[in-house]
């Protein structure tokens, strides 16, 4: 299994099971303990479902690993989209991390492309919703665009607002 994943499932198990965070383990690999980046932690059950998925734009914790602990504790507890996950359920999720680049403004739609880069639609009242690459039934711009723009409660036909793209390095 891969790292980042086994570390995230390990992490919501015992979370789950213990209402408590594992330590971080010694035998991380590098790049884990040493790199900060974004970081997303989806879960979906075996049926495709979503489950819940929180994350960082930006790097907010000492490195990856870090990330990875916190983002996949509030992905299954305190996404406000579910309930939190209960120990029944553990067998059934599947889970993904994605790590984050740095996000780069665009200047034109036409630089996007849904099934590589994830959209941050954000405006300058701090409203910002964002939508990861490469999701089932996602496959224009157009509908990437839009529903992030919903996430953010930002009406596109309405408010001023700048479009961000960013890719990821997704973990199965």
């Amino acid at each position: 299994m891969d790292a980042y994943v086994s570390l995230a499932r390990k992490n919501i198990e015992h979370y789950v099971r213990t209402g408590q965070m594992i330590s971080l383990p010694l035998d991380l690999p590098e790049e884990m303990s040493h790199q900060r980046a974004g970081v997303f932690v989806s879960l979906h059950t075996k049926q495709h479902d979503l489950r819940g998925c929180i994350g960082t734009i930006l790097p907010v914790r000492k490195n990856i690993a870090e990330e990875i602990l916190y983002n996949s504790v509030a992905a299954c507890s305190q996404d406000p989209r579910f309930p939190p996950v209960q120990e029944h359920e553990l067998n059934n999720i599947v889970i993904n991390v994605d790590v984050l680049t740095k996000p780069v403004l665009v200047k034109n739609k036409k630089e996007l492309d849904p099934k590589r880069y994830g959209v941050i639609v954000s405006t300058t009242d701090g409203r910002s919703g964002l939508l990861l690459p490469d999701l089932d039934g996602v496959d224009t711009v157009e509908d990437q665009v839009s529903i992030a723009a919903q996430k953010g409660g930002i009406d596109l036909a309405h408010d001023h607002f700048t479009l961000y793209k960013f890719e990821v390095v997704r973990h199965e």
